[in-house]
């Protein structure tokens, strides 16, 4: 019997490359159901910054060029282990609500899940995602049977790319990025 899967696409900002020696500043995430291309449920918050943790100088000056997503990433951070916690259960509150099992899923997984799971289990102990996460751009690489650096978004049909703009708000940025995946998806397994 096949398992029903429910999608999250996270979207993540830092202000540097790596958890720990940096922080995570903004989660978003959005739940898509395979059938639809709407999400079916959202998450957004901001965190403060870590104990102890520095700013990269390029990260930072990347957000100089960016100050209004700056700005709101900015508004009303909370303890990130209250977010964190906050999330893993929304996360199994949607899954249950739909009778699925969560898959995370990400453009680029390799950065944005690294925040997200090293996140979670200092903060929340365990992952509702386990330790993987599906990458968008590989997907799209094997569907179009082109090479990973052949398959940027740029390189994809345009009838995948949804019509959002990306604000680098992290939330917006998971719709965009979940719409994506979807697209795919649906193209991919006739869904």
């Amino acid at each position: 019997m096949k398992s029903r899967e429910i999608y999250f696409s996270i979207d993540i900002e830092t202000d540097g490359p790596i958890p720990g020696q940096n922080s995570m500043l903004s989660l978003g995430a959005a739940a898509f159901l395979p059938g639809n291309p709407e999400p079916v449920a959202t998450f957004s918050r901001n965190l403060a910054l870590l104990e102890g943790a520095t700013s990269n100088p390029g990260t930072m000056a990347w957000w100089e060029t960016q100050p209004e997503a700056w700005k709101i990433c900015r508004e009303h951070p909370e303890d990130p282990e209250f977010v964190m916690k906050d999330f893993r259960n929304w996360v199994d509150a949607v899954s249950e609500e739909h009778n699925a099992k969560p898959v995370c899923v990400a453009y680029p997984a390799g950065f944005d899940f690294m925040f997200v799971y090293w996140y979670l289990i200092r903060f929340a102990e365990k992952s509702p995602f386990s330790f993987s996460c599906i990458d968008i751009k590989t997907y799209a690489m094997a569907v179009l049977k082109k090479g990973y650096r052949d398959s940027t978004k740029k390189g994809m049909p345009k009838r995948w790319i949804p019509e959002a703009p990306h604000t680098h708000k992290a939330v917006d940025d998971a719709i965009e990025q979940g719409k994506l995946f979807m697209n795919i998806l649906r193209e991919n397994t006739n869904e």
